[in-house]
């Protein structure tokens, strides 16, 4: 029988009882169908996981048992940030969900010349309440432990200078630069575009600031696969994929 996994921001402390937020509660009754005596997975995002045991549930409130834990890490040891154009619709859904999946540690959304999503302070306040949901669900789901860090949105122009990785690499078709020529990091970012790529300018600025020109291959990928391309084959090169 498959346990569910269910994120709270509460502390978790073993011997002691807890009552879920709303929504994780109506997930499980509604969804789940889950029952007293049910047993669960709770994570923090801290690290580690906790055994948990339902005893009381309904429509709106859940309360559990914590009973033991254990401090599985299934962190990847590449430490990977993603600095992903902000595209529209569901394709920065779909990336934000794959890339955690694929064990990035950081996410740093960018405003570039050629996104087309505007967002004033009201807006991007219920963004990033989005974006922070869909990376829980993936954590639930993917049973990652620590939750990805995800940076509010800024412009390319002022990220660029403040990055720190130790390789910073820059997706770009008309490159020639080969993932396997490179050596493994300590740190690495992957810079890629929205709908329509990085313009010449702000990719030449990149390259002033320290990031290296990547190919990854022959045709030209969508800005909701190159990411994911992209982490998958430096997870496999220097991750936990295999």
């Amino acid at each position: 029988m498959r346990i569910a996994r269910i994120f709270t921001p509460q502390a978790l402390t073993p011997g002691t009882s807890l009552s879920l937020e709303e929504d994780a509660s109506r997930h499980l009754s509604k969804v789940l169908r889950m029952k007293v005596g049910r047993e669960v997975t709770l994570f923090n995002g801290e690290g580690g996981e906790y055994t948990a045991f339902i005893t009381h549930i309904d429509k709106k409130s859940t309360t559990l048992e914590i009973k033991e834990g254990c401090d599985t890490d299934r962190e990847s040891p590449l430490d990977v940030e993603l600095c992903i154009g902000i595209s529209r619709g569901e394709r920065m859904d779909w990336v934000l969900q794959k890339a955690t999946e694929l064990g990035v540690s950081k996410i740093t959304p960018v405003f570039t010349e050629r996104t087309e999503v505007k967002l004033n302070a009201q807006r991007l306040e219920k963004k990033m309440s989005h974006w922070r949901q869909i990376i829980i669900s993936a954590c639930e789901q993917c049973q990652r432990n620590r939750l990805p860090l995800v940076n509010p949105p800024q412009n390319l122009s002022e990220y660029l200078p403040q990055c720190s990785s130790d390789m910073k690499l820059v997706l770009h078709h008309r490159s020639d630069e080969k993932l396997s020529e490179r050596e493994k990091p300590e740190s690495l970012t992957l810079l890629v575009g929205p709908e329509g790529g990085l313009s010449e300018s702000e990719i030449q600025t990149a390259e002033k600031n320290g990031f290296a020109p990547l190919t990854l291959g022959p045709r030209v990928l969508r800005t909701e696969t190159a990411p994911l391309v992209a982490l998958s084959l430096c997870q496999y090169r220097w991750g936990d994929l295999f």
